[in-house]
């Protein structure tokens, strides 16, 4: 009787020993642990891990690439302002005969309609502007098209006042500021400066350079002469004026006649033989 208990308990023994074998078995060996980690959520660490490293592989060829082609895109110098006269002369092989168009006091009423007709014509122009009329939505949605039709923005002072009857602090101000509405809208600051009536002063002069702007004038201009406010006569006095040579820096403006008159003036000036200088293709600091 005695051997018959034992035998039983000894069996009972094995079957519950061979049953927690097989429990054991069960479990896949990505379960068992390992390091305080199971080995399954290890390889998934590990995935994670590749994954971020080959987007951020991705995102640093993108960069690498946006980089690449903005320095390509960007095209060596063609032209050197002359500050003695504030003529435009060719670096290298550029053609000698060649014209600079410039629009003051934009963008008011007609600049936008100017920057129209130029991109038909296939021309491009600089465009100086004043702060006070991108104080509206309107005038910063104008000054955004004609940045994005591929025109030049200059810096002509926020509110066109004349630089000699101002402290150094309001010009720098006049200026600086600017700059920062011109940049805050179109994402480029100007790399030139006009000066209200042409006037720079000693200040004036070193806030522009430590702004990266090149200082321009101009060689002439005749469209805010009474004599010369209607299409006919800007027209015939921009084709004929004996200051008409080669580089020459033209001044015009944001006005009514003017944008009338531009597509003939530019016509004329090309069946003259003139190239229109391409602004980008000015050498800046």
């Amino acid at each position: 009787m005695k051997k018959l208990t034992f035998s039983i308990a000894a069996l009972s023994i094995f079957l519950i020993l061979s049953a927690c074998g097989q429990q054991d078995a069960k479990q896949p060996d990505t379960e068992k642990v390992t390091g305080g980690q199971t080995a399954h959520s290890a390889q998934k660490n590990e995935k994670k891990d590749t994954e971020r490293t080959d987007i951020k592989k991705k995102e640093n060829s993108k960069d690498a690439m946006a980089q690449s082609v903005q320095t390509a895109e960007k095209p060596a110098p063609q032209y050197r302002l002359n500050p003695a006269t504030w003529s435009l002369k060719p670096i290298a092989n550029a053609n000698p005969k060649a014209i600079l168009l410039t629009f003051d006091d934009s963008p008011d009423k007609y600049a936008l309609e100017i920057a129209k007709t130029l991109q038909s014509l296939h021309v491009k122009a600089i465009f100086f502007v004043n702060g006070h009329f991108l104080e509206s939505a309107e005038g910063r949605e104008k000054l955004k098209a004609i940045h994005d039709m591929g025109f030049m923005i200059g810096n002509h002072t926020y509110h066109h006042t004349g630089l000699k009857d101002l402290p150094e602090a309001k010009q720098k101000d006049e200026i600086v500021k600017l700059n920062n509405l011109v940049k805050s809208i179109t994402g480029e600051q100007p790399k030139f400066f006009r000066a209200p009536f042409g006037q720079n002063t000693d200040y004036s002069k070193k806030i522009a350079a430590q702004q990266k702007m090149i200082l321009m004038n101009w060689s002439f201009g005749y469209d805010w002469v009474k004599e010369y406010q209607s299409k006919a006569a800007i027209t015939k006095i921009m084709l004929n004026t004996p200051y008409l040579t080669s580089g020459a820096n033209l001044l015009m403006h944001d006005r009514k006649w003017t944008s009338e008159a531009i597509k003939d003036i530019v016509q004329g000036y090309q069946a003259k033989g003139y190239d229109i200088i391409d602004p980008a293709l000015i050498e800046t600091l």
